[in-house]
């Protein structure tokens, strides 16, 4: 049987316009078919937390998700575009290791303050939200957030092959909550959808793509990174066990600022929901999970530190950007949303 000439899955997310010339080179391989055209030193000289780089890169990983409309699926494992993701991976991966050079390696010195609330949440996104956050605000943020939560889990079932025994286990019951313990209305993603719905935004898969910046596409990259490299198997299972351990206290605070604000049902709902199941899942990530992956594999402790810290490292740098706007009075959003 001769196969077809392209394989498109429509239902996929429209593709974003190029910010520069290697999200351009993408953005014009993925419509037009060929490879990624771009200058020779275009890699070397991108900002590696920047627009461009940041871009190209999530466009690239979206073909092991949904795809895009009108986009081949087969482009999916193009040899062309392996190839520049491979090094806009390594532009990415040094800024990570150089940021974190200082960083602990071991996982007792990484969550550690991670599991102690802070006595001051003046830096806090949360904390600004649940007090005196905005309806603008918080429907920024879910917009933004939109991004990961729309296929929240899926960036972390990629390790589940590669753990064995007791990690395997508990991955797999974590997993199995998130989406939605064999409901299809209790997935983790269509309840944050229903949070759009309250908060009158649009929850279309990828709808908010052109909208997010820099710092917010790497939080997602990064999932998406260490997912798709079985070498980087530690590195993921310690960024699960970062959002797992710092899950529960902020969602009870952004579930407050729903119900302050008066967002709605089900947007108070999402993160009412993942105050209690984080909890449980904080405990079996850190005790079976990476403690049955170092029984296993002892020398990947340096790697899940590293996961901890990247995972740190980035959401702060979102937060920062976040609040910079916010302060101003301006939008954290590269597009403003239309104000209610």
């Amino acid at each position: 049987m001769t196969p077809p000439e392209t394989m498109t899955t429509p239902a996929g997310p429209r593709l974003a316009q190029g910010r520069g010339p290697l999200s351009a080179a993408v953005v014009r391989a993925l419509r037009a078919g060929g490879p990624p055209a771009h200058e020779p030193a275009a890699v070397r000289e991108a900002d590696p937390w920047g627009e461009d780089l940041q871009l190209a890169l999530y466009l690239l990983y979206e073909l092991h998700y949904r795809g895009f409309d009108g986009v081949d699926d087969r482009r999916e494992w193009d040899p062309d575009l392996l190839r520049l993701r491979r090094a806009l991976e390594d532009r990415f991966l040094d800024a990570l290791r150089t940021g974190l050079s200082d960083a602990p390696r071991s996982v007792e010195e990484a969550f550690a303050p991670l599991l102690v609330e802070p006595v001051d949440l003046s830096g806090s996104l949360s904390h600004h939200l649940e007090t005196e956050g905005e309806l603008w605000q918080l429907r920024e943020y879910a917009a933004l957030r939109s991004l990961y939560h729309l296929k929240e889990a899926d960036p972390h079932a990629w390790v589940i092959p590669r753990l064995t025994g007791r990690s395997k286990a508990a991955m797999v019951a974590i997993e199995y909550d998130e989406f939605g313990a064999g409901r299809a209305d209790r997935v983790h993603a269509r309840l944050f959808a229903a949070l759009m719905t309250d908060l009158d935004l649009d929850p279309a898969y990828g709808r908010y793509l052109e909208c997010a910046p820099a710092p917010l596409l790497a939080t997602v990259n990064l999932m998406s990174l260490f997912g798709l490299h079985r070498s980087l198997r530690g590195a993921l299972v310690g960024h699960f066990a970062c959002v797992e351990v710092t899950s529960s206290p902020g969602s009870r605070r952004l579930a407050g600022a729903m119900r302050r604000c008066g967002a709605g049902p089900a947007a108070e709902h999402f993160y009412a929901e993942h105050v209690e199941a984080d909890a449980v899942h904080e405990q079996v990530v850190r005790h079976d999970v990476i403690g049955g992956l170092l029984e296993d594999e002892p020398a990947l402790e340096a790697d899940v530190a590293f996961g901890c810290a990247a995972t740190v490292l980035l959401e702060d740098r979102l937060a920062d950007h976040i609040r910079r706007a916010w302060e101003r009075r301006a939008s954290a959003l590269r597009t403003p949303l239309p104000r209610r």
